[in-house]
C-alpha cells in the first residue's frame, strides 16, 4: 500500500479552527490535499473568506464558518453548520489560539480570561460536541489539539511572559491525555 493510500481522506470531513492563517491555514491545505472535505473557522470573516477561495481553488469542498471559539455559544454554531453542509465531522483540528504578554504579576485578569476562554474552554466545548454528536456514537474520529512547547515547560521570562498562555497549553496537553484515556477505550 502506497503512503497516499495510507493517508487517503476522501470521504472524511475535516474540521479546523483558526484555520484563517498560519498553521491552520496549512493544515486545512493539507487535509484537503489528501481528500477531506473542509469546514474552516476563524474569528475574521474577511480572513476566513480569503483563505476558503484559496482552499477553494485547489479544488477542495470548503465551508467558512466564522466564529470566536472563545464564546461556548459559537462551538454548537459551528457544528451545526458542519453537519448542516456534510452531515458528519470525522477529524477536528484545535488550532485557534490566543495570547497576552504581561508579567505574572501585572497579568489582566480579563486578559487572563480571554486566553483562557479561547485556548482551553472552547476547545473543550468544541471538543465535547463533536465527539457527542458525531463521533462517539460512530465509534470513530480523530481529534488532533494543538498545544505549545510552552504548556510542558515554563520560557524563561526574558523570551515569553505569558502566564496564561503557560497554564491554558498545559492544561491542553492534559485534557489530551483525559480524553484519550475516557474515550479511546470505547
Amino acid at each position: 500500500m502506497s503512503v497516499k493510500q495510507l493517508l487517503d481522506l476522501h470521504g472524511r470531513v475535516a474540521l479546523i479552527t483558526g484555520a484563517s492563517r498560519g498553521l491552520g491555514l496549512q493544515m486545512a491545505d493539507a487535509l484537503g490535499e489528501m481528500g477531506a472535505q473542509l469546514v474552516i473557522s476563524a474569528r475574521k470573516a474577511a480572513d476566513l473568506q480569503s483563505a476558503a477561495e484559496s482552499l477553494q481553488a485547489k479544488g477542495n469542498r470548503v465551508l467558512a464558518v466564522p466564529a470566536d471559539i472563545g464564546k461556548p455559544e459559537s462551538a454548537q454554531a459551528v457544528v451545526d453548520a458542519a453537519l448542516a453542509e456534510f452531515g458528519q465531522i470525522d477529524i477536528l483540528v484545535n488550532n485557534a489560539g490566543a495570547t497576552w504578554g504581561a508579567p505574572a504579576e501585572d497579568h489582566p485578569l480579563d486578559a487572563w480570561q480571554k486566553v483562557v476562554d479561547v485556548n482551553l474552554t472552547g476547545l473543550f466545548v468544541l471538543t465535547q460536541a463533536v465527539a457527542k454528536r458525531c463521533m462517539l456514537p460512530r465509534g470513530d474520529g480523530r481529534i488532533i489539539n494543538i498545544a505549545s512547547v510552552a504548556g510542558l515547560g515554563a520560557s524563561p521570562a526574558e523570551v515569553l511572559r505569558a502566564a496564561a498562555y503557560h497554564a491554558s497549553k498545559g492544561a491542553v496537553v492534559n485534557l489530551t491525555r483525559a480524553l484519550a484515556a475516557e474515550w479511546g477505550a470505547q
